[in-house]
């Protein structure tokens, strides 16, 4: 007996997906996964701290960037989240009156999680390569490590893997150097000031 034909997800699936879970159409499956979790959520708000007073607000750094965190990212029947993504305002000068985005954005970040890691890994960074994505990095908190990527020829290019205890300074934001540690906001020594009263 033949198998049933596989039925492609749409918009209307996606839309129908509890608000506590992170939605996604990829290669016509919905994929469902958690939010993040504190330990991610800390670390994409640190990196999107460090990154915005110079590549958004040209504090010590070029400007003219725009980030943002989670937004929903369409590529033709493709729809994909990332933890974070960045635009050179050239490519997306006024405010999309969309819930969406369909302009790729230069930059992606995704942090792997255990619910993630398979599709960042795999499917997603085939969609971003396609959609013409210049630039991804993968962090993963687990193994203390950044990934950088560029998409050369079609192809993700390894710029470089920085670990815990060293610096990063990696295109498209090698205007400026950080300490991967201070992605690791959980993992820093507990205050020693005074008690609270």
């Amino acid at each position: 007996m033949a198998e049933p034909a596989r039925r492609i997800a749409t918009y209307a699936d996606l839309e129908a997906v509890p608000e506590h879970l992170v939605a996604e159409i990829i290669d016509g499956t919905l994929e469902t996964h958690p939010r993040p979790r504190p330990r991610h959520a800390t670390m994409a708000n640190d990196l999107s701290g460090t990154l915005s007073p110079p590549f958004r607000y040209g504090r010590g750094g070029p400007g003219g960037w725009i980030f943002m965190d989670e937004p929903e990212l369409h590529f033709g029947p493709q729809i994909v989240v990332p933890d974070l993504a960045g635009w050179r305002r050239s490519r997306l000068p006024v405010e999309p009156e969309t819930a969406f985005i369909e302009t790729p954005p230069d930059w992606v970040c995704e942090i792997l999680s255990p619910s993630t890691r398979r599709l960042d890994r795999g499917s997603k960074r085939q969609i971003y390569a396609d959609a013409g994505v210049g630039h991804l990095w993968l962090l993963d908190p687990t193994d203390g490590e950044l990934e950088a990527f560029a998409l050369t020829g079609g192809r993700w290019l390894l710029l470089g893997t920085i670990q815990r205890g060293e610096t990063v300074s990696l295109p498209p934001f090698d205007a400026i150097a950080f300490p991967l540690d201070d992605l690791f906001a959980f993992d820093d020594p507990a205050p020693s000031g005074p008690p609270e009263s």
